[in-house]
């Protein structure tokens, strides 16, 4: 994707963890030369020295056999919150833009066998279903639950290329940034809210 040099992010580690705040994702692949999008929920994890990004889909999903017939082009894309952002908050004239968090991995993409696609719903629950009560983790599961593992398919895409950008108002002067950020908690949504907390935690980290 086009990154501008101010909003360019190349730390892995502040990357996995946008990562695994805002695991749901997009996984993009082609047939004939068509576009192919499944959302869903994308874990990253190391493997020795390799990250692989896992997940799974439903079986009449026809998606999971282009992994199968053309496994080197696959594109998994993660979104953070976004605003718009009026250039009336500018101290200076100047046009209006949008701000944002998005991360693009580029992998191979490999079918599980059961047994690992068992171990990734495993992670999968702890993650999500730990501090729930009555958890509903893969171990208190019944066994006629268990077998709806038949209906899914798991797959795994090894990570080769990272791209990340985050267009947080970088390229405005100290002034600018910290009105975007008041401005942006005065908006009714939750995503310019959510953006505000995002600019003003990664503004307390640099100092």
């Amino acid at each position: 994707m086009y990154i501008p040099k101010h909003f360019k992010v190349t730390n892995f580690d502040e990357i996995r963890e946008f990562i695994q705040n805002n695991s749901f994702g997009t996984i993009v692949t082609t047939k004939q030369g068509k576009p192919i999008a499944t959302h869903m929920p994308l874990e990253l994890h190391k493997q020795g020295e390799d990250y692989y990004i896992t997940g799974h889909m439903a079986y009449a999903n026809p998606q999971w056999k282009t992994f199968e017939e053309d496994n080197d082009n696959v594109l998994v894309m993660y979104q953070g919150p976004h605003a718009y952002i009026s250039s009336s908050w500018y101290k200076s004239e100047n046009v209006p833009t949008w701000n944002y968090q998005s991360v693009h991995v580029y992998g191979t993409a490999n079918i599980m066998s059961e047994q690992e696609l068992q171990e990734d719903l495993i992670l999968l629950l702890r993650k999500y279903e730990r501090n729930r009560k009555n958890a509903a983790l893969w171990e208190n599961l019944s066994p006629e639950t268990r077998k709806q593992i038949k209906g899914i398919v798991g797959f795994k895409v090894k990570v080769q290329e990272v791209q990340a950008a985050y267009k947080l108002s970088q390229n405005r002067n100290e002034e600018d940034y910290y009105n975007i950020i008041d401005k942006l908690k005065e908006e009714k949504d939750s995503n310019s809210q959510q953006l505000a907390e995002v600019m003003k935690t990664r503004e307390t980290r640099r100092q």
